[in-house]
């Protein structure tokens, strides 16, 4: 059956692959650059694959090079309402977001799948390395390049009407076939950076848009042990830049408390818990598990994979995720989303949530 298929283009290698395969297979292929800046100046310059000024030329460029329809959707105002304004409340109250994930969550996967079946699309294809088996997200087949992570947050709607061509195949293949195709992008850096801090200089992205609000370091009794220019510079698990001379003992970040503007700092050890609360549930692979099920689960991009169970329950203001670890984990910040994946493989998503709080209640002193 031949489908209309709207190929979301970023002007990467991924992309561009991605939207040869599926107009080859057959399929009604226009290709779309999403514009996500009105001032692109103030964007991250330099050809790297995401969000660049370059990217839209190197986007039209193979879409001409496939034969396929090319346009430029200006997204600049959800992309700033829904990524970067929540990157800034996000880190304001003390928790650390991932905006590649929300931009996934809230741009190429709602306001883009949106538009598209409004205009009568079947679905969006991306080049994103993940695989989707009877409906469900898969891990692809490059570890390494995996993002089932990062697509964790969508519905199963949303998978649903999602192409994912490249999961079945290596970066270094896809590579290689952009320059078979004789596509421009074939040696084209990845991106990894912050599309929307051009020097890279998040903290001093945030001190712009947050203010300076000096206040205090302490240990994990209360005392002081020095001075911060913003608790919204730190995040849990962080262990340069604390300003706390040659200690003898290495201390990290612990916590963040945005009210009264302290971040607590201690040894590694302290880092260490084994129960995590997650909100805003979405279950993408599985129906919501009420009673303890066995599973794995991710806590950041490309991070380790845990054994746990994991429940939902009623919560004061909604559903919420409750995950206990087999083993603890360190450095697990609110703010980012903690991916369940199948029990018995670890390879298939079933759900997600937002970390809102962890503890240590079965963590050995």
């Amino acid at each position: 059956m031949t489908l209309r298929v709207l190929a979301a283009m970023s002007g990467g290698v991924d992309s561009a692959v991605a939207a040869a395969r599926v107009a080859e297979a057959g399929h009604d292929v226009t290709g779309v650059h999403l514009a996500l800046s009105k001032n692109p100046q103030s964007y991250r310059t330099g050809a790297r694959g995401c969000c660049t000024v370059e990217d839209s030329h190197d986007a039209r460029r193979a879409a001409d090079v496939i034969g396929i329809p090319f346009y430029v959707w200006d997204m600049s105002e959800e992309f700033d309402r829904e990524v970067v304004q929540d990157f800034v409340a996000e880190y304001g109250a003390g928790n650390t977001p991932n905006p590649c994930l929300r931009c996934n969550e809230k741009i190429k996967f709602e306001a883009v799948l949106d538009r598209a079946v409004a205009l009568g699309f079947d679905a969006v294809a991306t080049g994103h390395h993940v695989r989707k088996v009877d409906g469900r997200l898969v891990r692809s087949v490059d570890a390494a390049k995996d993002q089932s992570y990062v697509l964790g947050v969508l519905t199963s709607e949303q998978v649903g009407h999602a192409v994912f061509p490249l999961g079945d195949c290596t970066k270094e293949e896809v590579r290689a076939e952009a320059e078979r195709r004789g596509l421009s992008v074939a040696d084209k850096p990845d991106s990894h950076d912050i599309c929307f801090i051009a020097d890279g200089d998040t903290a001093g992205f945030l001190n712009r848009r947050l203010g300076e609000r000096p206040g205090e370091i302490l240990d994990e009794e209360g005392n002081v042990l020095g001075a911060h220019r913003g608790a919204h510079a730190f995040t849990v698990g962080q262990r340069k830049g604390l300003g706390l001379g040659g200690a003898p003992n290495p201390r990290y970040v612990l916590s963040i408390e945005p009210v009264d503007n302290t971040v607590t700092v201690g040894p590694r050890e302290a880092l260490l818990v084994d129960g995590i609360t997650g909100v805003r549930p979405v279950w993408s692979g599985a129906e919501p598990p009420a009673e303890p099920v066995d599973c794995h689960v991710q806590l950041r991009a490309h991070g380790e994979v845990y054994r746990a169970t994991v429940r939902q329950r009623d919560g004061a203001d909604g559903p919420e995720l409750v995950v206990r670890l087999a083993e603890p984990a360190a450095g697990v910040a609110s703010g980012q989303a903690v991916v369940v994946y199948d029990g018995d493989r670890g390879d298939t998503v079933l759900g997600s949530a937002t970390i809102s709080a962890t503890s240590r209640s079965a963590v050995s002193a």
